[in-house]
């Protein structure tokens, strides 16, 4: 239970205090009361709440801050928040573990008409399965994605692997279900990525948000390209749930294929799918309703839900044991 928020304001310097966050509240605005503002946030299964503060003052000038008075922070792919954390929040424990080193290099092509860096992380030489990951730079800085790589290798849950960490490009278009990203992720990206370093089967992909639904268009559309998919809070816009992001300039795109796939009765080529998704955001209502469409159409699909929000800790914080099961099962257990 996350309680209240507070912002003292004993001189009245504030004409107003609102709640910037993912949480869906009727109401973020705070009231005053006691030389103060406060908000009372309803109960909820959250173990964290990432948030600012939209601060107004008398003369109608607002400015969106984080909490002056609480120090913890989250890093974002936007900037930093504050967060308020659950009496119960505990961080991942691999976070603490020791972890198999690894190097990183990146791999050079032109894709789209950008030029793109991929880091490529491995921890051993040799023939390795690979894990591709969209947002990838972010997925590494922010969610700890090689960290956790290196522990879950170093603890034998799984066995050796290279995580490659795909810069997002032009991320609204490429990720908003495009035919041609999909093409050119699997048609130049993934080759290119086998010439550079030799490469166990046929590889996971994994992506959150846009990068999520961008990894099942291709999945989709270009047949043996993956062996399994790790979607968390994927965009899978519907407009019975997701009205509220048409401005966005390719919802309709995205409407449309994620139609025909809820519409798909069976589908030839199913791959295993873990799916994650913050328990109280928007998209857990679309994410709930793909992974049953894809279950009934044969995938092994699997939803998890977690008591976050749309943020990179949330999804840092289901890596283990969501990825880490999808990897086992693919790849087999790690050799003693």
């Amino acid at each position: 239970m996350l309680g209240s928020l507070r912002v003292n304001d004993h001189d009245q310097r504030l004409a107003g205090v609102r709640l910037r966050s993912d949480l869906p509240l009727p109401d973020p605005d705070f009231v005053h009361e006691d030389g103060g503002w406060v908000l009372h946030l309803p109960n909820s299964s959250l173990g964290r709440l990432e948030y600012q503060l939209e601060l107004s003052d008398h003369d109608g000038d607002t400015v969106v801050v984080c909490d002056p008075g609480n120090p913890e922070r989250a890093p974002g792919a936007f900037g930093e928040k504050s967060v308020l954390l659950a009496s119960g929040y505990r961080p991942p424990a691999w976070l603490e573990h020791p972890a198999a080193p690894g190097e990183r290099d990146d791999v050079a092509i032109r894709v789209l008409g950008r030029d793109l860096a991929i880091g490529v992380w491995s921890p051993y030489e040799g023939e390795l399965p690979l894990l591709v990951a969209h947002d990838g730079p972010e997925y590494d800085e922010i969610a700890a994605l090689t960290r956790y790589a290196g522990a879950m290798i170093e603890a034998g849950q799984v066995p050796p692997f290279r995580v490659a960490l795909l810069p997002p490009g032009d991320r609204d278009e490429w990720y908003s279900a495009s035919a041609a990203y999909g093409r050119a992720l699997c048609n130049r990206i993934l080759p290119r990525l086998r010439e550079h370093v030799p490469v166990m089967g046929l590889p996971v992909g994994m992506g959150a948000s846009l990068g999520g639904l961008a990894m099942l268009q291709a999945q989709r559309t270009w047949a043996g390209a993956f062996a399994g998919l790790f979607l968390q809070s994927a965009s899978f816009f519907v407009p019975r749930f997701d009205r509220q992001e048409s401005g966005f300039p390719h919802y309709a795109r995205i409407v449309r294929f994620v139609r025909r796939v809820l519409r798909t009765e069976t589908f030839d080529e199913p791959v295993p799918v873990s799916m994650t998704c913050g328990s109280e955001e928007e998209n857990v209502y679309n994410n709930r309703l793909m992974a049953s469409a894809l279950a009934v159409q044969g995938y092994p699909a699997h939803l998890a839900e977690v008591p976050d929000l749309h943020n990179y800790t949330c999804w840092r914080d289901a890596l283990h044991p969501h990825l880490t099961r999808l990897l086992a099962d693919l790849w087999g257990p790690a050799q003693a």
